[in-house]
């Protein structure tokens, strides 16, 4: 899974949120390394809704524009949890490996 599909869905795991909220809280979780441009954002977002991992929980009017509210979908849930999973299986392999005393490489 690509990091912005990760941090749309995580974004998403504990509330229901519009799009720019969204990319205001992938910010957030991120400190700031990784920033969602609109365009990218929302083509996550159609996509997510397509592969239904998201669905829209509801459309409102905010400030005289249509803004529609994701909200993640069980599958969306269920695919979070198998992701979440791999790589802290991932990353608990690679903190194991690093604590193993090597030898040093030997430079030609």
């Amino acid at each position: 899974m690509q990091e912005p599909t990760l941090m749309v869905l995580t974004a998403l795991a504990d509330a229901p949120r519009h799009g720019y909220a969204i990319a205001q809280e992938v910010k957030a979780m991120t400190g700031g390394r990784v920033v969602l441009r609109t365009g990218a954002l929302y083509g996550a977002l159609d996509r997510l809704l397509a592969d239904g991992l998201i669905a829209i929980e509801r459309e409102e009017v905010a400030d005289g524009r249509a803004r529609r509210i994701f909200t993640l979908s069980a599958s969306g849930r269920e695919r979070l949890t198998a992701e979440a999973e791999r790589l802290a299986a991932t990353a608990k392999e690679a903190t194991r490996r690093l604590s193993v005393t090597r030898p040093s490489a030997v430079t030609r």
